[in-house]
């Protein structure tokens, strides 16, 4: 039973492998695989009204287990994440399917240590799972309140920075994309002395990233244009990533927030290794500016998981996705939307510089991704067409473009990434290589 991507297990609500009684075998699994006595769990969700019912299966399946649950109610992922480690908790669950729209749920765990689980332990998890030779009990105690564990979170992010200093009273927009921020960001820009405009943060249940937050930047750039303000702010629906508009409207992507804030640790002696990680999907554009620096990108696989896995591996500092989670290892190792926002408003004092110059470092090459529809997982090597196509392009790129082709996770789909000097150039090259897949493999 394949229950883990590359995020936790994601699926509609109600649905298998989200239906009451798997999530409480999932709860049970989680417990037998962290298998410690009195296990204590905490769990937190964003705003979907699946929420809480799928919270009351996990308490179920955990307190079979003779497991504790207790709730943080509605916080960001980066919450539990920190809260797990530093409160002293077994384990950490969040219950969110972080862009997706309202009727999409999943469930992402955390170890004790704060991290998310390895691919090993996710394995044992599904083996358990599928497991017929076992029930959970019918009857078992709900979770717990945990009390005020989301105001113990906003005093480590306030280590980040402790006041807005030379940008009192700027004016910021903040997009809470109806999500796990609503109640918690624009208290905390205030508390800093920031003016904040909000949207995106009157969450019903069912308008979580609903024309708003980082996967709609429509309103969030006209707000922002209309008002004067210094920059806007757009998180995603469980707060673990951030996007960002400049004065001018202009979008700033996770690329070039890794960029400042790579300049940002470097000038504390905070950018050890002088390289920070980043996935096959970002931009060409930030490894020649950091190339320029003297600084290293490495690249993983899309996931901030694996983004995760990679930065401790080599003991770095800074890693990210250009969708904008970004991690930093002194704050947490996950992505924390609030945390990133805060860099970046450090740089800027720092610098002296508005957003749109400090974006300005990045220039980002064109990117034209293509997705072909195919019948099974090939080898590319040993599809003749395919892989001539595929170093005709190589070679005509010649070090000043990237070409990256893979199949989907989720989807049969072959994705096939192009970045270059000109637009239309790459857009027919993709296209040859999608010609040659499609005879061939569709």
């Amino acid at each position: 039973m394949k229950l883990f991507g590359t995020d936790g297990i994601r699926g509609e609500a109600g649905v298998a492998p989200l239906d009451p009684e798997t999530v409480a075998r999932i709860g049970s699994a989680l417990a037998r695989v962290s298998s410690r006595a009195g296990l204590r769990a905490l769990v937190g969700r964003d705003t979907r009204e699946s929420g809480q019912w799928i919270e009351d299966a996990l308490a179920r399946g955990l307190a079979g287990e003779g497991a504790t649950l207790v709730s943080a109610g509605v916080v960001p992922t980066p919450a539990v994440a920190y809260l797990t480690k530093a409160d002293g908790f077994d384990l950490g669950l969040v219950i969110s399917a972080s862009h997706n729209p309202f009727h999409d749920n999943g469930i992402k765990v955390f170890s004790g240590a704060g991290e998310k689980f390895s691919q090993a332990q996710e394995r044992e998890v599904e083996r358990i799972v599928a497991d017929p030779s076992w029930q959970v009990p019918e009857a078992a105690p709900g979770a717990t309140s945990g009390g005020d564990l989301a105001g113990h979170y906003m005093a480590h992010l306030r280590h980040i920075l402790g006041d807005a200093g030379p940008l009192t009273g700027t004016r910021l927009v903040v997009d809470c994309a109806n999500g796990a921020t609503s109640a918690l960001a624009p208290a905390l820009f205030r508390e800093l002395g920031f003016v904040v405009d909000v949207i995106g943060a009157a969450p019903d249940g069912r308008n979580i990233n609903l024309g708003c937050g980082s996967t709609a930047m429509d309103a969030l750039q006209a707000q922002v244009t209309a008002s004067g303000a210094a920059l806007g702010v757009a998180f995603d629906g469980d707060g673990d990533r951030a996007l960002f508009v400049d004065h001018r409207g202009c979008r700033v992507d996770g690329d070039a927030v890794m960029l400042i804030c790579a300049d940002l640790l470097r000038g504390e002696s905070g950018l050890p290794g002088d390289a920070i990680v980043a996935t096959v999907m970002s931009n060409i554009g930030l490894e020649l500016a950091l190339g320029a620096r003297g600084l290293a990108l490495v690249r993983c696989p899309v996931g901030d998981k694996y983004v995760m896995e990679e930065m401790l591996a080599r003991g770095l500092a800074l890693g990210g996705e250009q969708s904008g989670h970004v991690i930093f290892a002194q704050h947490l190792f996950t992505g924390d939307g609030m945390a990133t926002a805060l860099h970046v408003l450090r740089a800027m004092i720092a610098t002296g510089q508005d957003l749109a110059t400090l974006a300005s470092g990045l220039t980002a090459y064109p990117q034209v991704l293509v997705n072909v529809r195919v019948k099974a997982r090939t080898d590319l090597s040993t599809v003749p067409s395919v892989a001539q196509a595929m170093r005709e392009v190589e070679a005509r790129l010649d070090g000043q473009g990237r070409l990256l082709v893979r199949y989907s996770g989720t989807e049969p789909l072959l994705r096939i990434m192009l970045e270059g000097r000109d637009q239309d150039e790459i857009r027919a090259w993709a296209d040859e290589i999608a010609t040659a897949v499609r005879t061939h493999l569709a």
